[in-house]
């Protein structure tokens, strides 16, 4: 056990490695828990602020119903095909429902940062087309769990 978690601290990202992995991946897998407790995991794109994660949510979709329910979530992001190139993030806590749902534009100061980064990253524009059906969730984790196996020597 103890050698498992010395090596867990030697292969955790650094603040900044784990920053620059958020800013460059584009998929994550979220978690929730139905009501029954059955679990249900979805892909969806997201971005990184430094301290939050934001997700951009269907407000029709069985997530965003759960998460209404039990805000509890879990939230996966890894790369990497072969075993000495697997790196990941696991954040955990619970979700926040951050402007009007669905979005449709109306001023929100808290979601200037967020949207500014998600239209940069994955429209190449410098504001976010509202479509009616998305809002926003905040995670503020109160875990996060990283790993890059490329720091295991030899």
């Amino acid at each position: 056990m103890a050698d498992t978690q010395r090596r867990g601290r030697r292969i955790m990202m650094t603040g900044g490695e784990l920053d620059a992995f958020l800013a460059e991946q584009r998929t994550c897998r979220v978690a929730t828990v139905s009501g029954d407790g059955a679990p249900h995991v979805g892909a969806l794109w997201f971005a990184w602020d430094g301290t939050a994660l934001w997700l951009y949510s269907l407000t029709r979709s069985k997530r965003w119903a759960q998460l209404r329910k039990d805000p509890r979530l879990a939230v996966l992001v890894d790369d990497g095909d072969a075993y000495g190139e697997l790196r990941g993030v696991e954040l955990t806590g619970r979700a926040e429902f951050v402007g009007e749902a669905p979005r449709t534009g109306e001023p929100c100061p808290e979601l200037d940062a967020p949207e500014r980064l998600f239209a940069q990253k994955y429209f190449g524009a410098a504001a976010l087309p509202h479509d009616g059906r998305h809002a926003w969730l905040r995670l503020l984790p109160d875990t996060v769990v990283s790993w890059d196996f490329r720091k295991i020597p030899g």
